[in-house]
């Protein structure tokens, strides 16, 4: 009995100095500091374009990686640690965002007129202006050139590659789907107008840091809020001459 009576006291007097919360679990936790560097993968698919959306840390992660960024140090709840290293795209030259410019060209306002020499798509406006874009071309090889209609036009469309890519992208050793849904993976991107009777349209990517390049099998590739934007200026039956 005289030993259980110091180790009540002792008890007391612990309870007295720490008090307990049933609810302090559920207290705010202290904020988690995160360097700005972690944002830098998401600047190229930003965009004020209805229909855009950041891709998953997921789709990131499954991106080709191009270089890294230096680690730093980030405080996270009072603890410093390692940051993750991020994958860093290559920034697109301004040039290839999108522009109102002179434009006196022959073309009808409402054509849209693709030079795939200086990789521009052009939607000629009135009064001797144009809306210029950046754009994706074909690669050597797959240069092409003609008029067209616009013939179809579609919403995050689903992608259904050549029987021939497929059997020349496997003699490479790269397995391309048969049929791939619409979504931020596919490579059409969240737009496509489809160009008369042909397998070329005019699209979105998943691979923006590509646009002002000669990187596609003859599709013109935009990035997505350019795509998004230029859907919804022109209509079915819009005269598109590639040159």
């Amino acid at each position: 009995m005289k030993f259980l009576l110091p180790l009540f006291s002792a008890a007391i007097l612990a309870a007295s100095v720490m008090p307990s919360h049933a609810d302090d679990r559920y207290a705010d936790r202290p904020p988690v500091m995160v360097s700005p560097d972690l944002s830098a993968p998401w600047v190229l698919q930003l965009g004020h374009a209805p229909g855009i959306v950041r891709q998953n840390r997921q789709a990131v992660q499954q991106q080709p990686r191009v270089r890294y960024a230096q680690p730093n140090r980030v405080q996270t709840a009072g603890v410093p640690a390692p940051a993750k290293r991020m994958v860093m795209r290559p920034q697109i030259n301004p040039m290839y965002l999108p522009q109102e410019v002179a434009y006196d060209g022959k073309q009808k306002p409402g054509t849209i007129v693709i030079d795939t020499h200086q990789n521009f798509l052009f939607l000629i406006e009135k009064d001797g202006k144009a809306r210029r874009y950046g754009v994706g071309t074909g690669k050597p090889g797959f240069e092409w050139s003609g008029t067209h209609k616009i013939t179809n036009k579609r919403e995050w469309p689903d992608w259904r590659p050549p029987t021939e890519m497929i059997k020349r992208e496997a003699a490479k050793g790269r397995y391309l789907p048969t049929y791939l849904a619409g979504g931020i993976e596919n490579p059409l991107g969240a737009r496509a107008l489809y160009l008369g009777t042909t397998e070329y349209r005019i699209h979105g990517t998943n691979q923006p840091w590509t646009i002002g390049g000669a990187v596609s099998s003859g599709c013109i590739r935009m990035r997505n809020e350019d795509v998004v934007d230029l859907y919804e200026r022109v209509n079915v039956g819009t005269t598109v001459e590639v040159i």
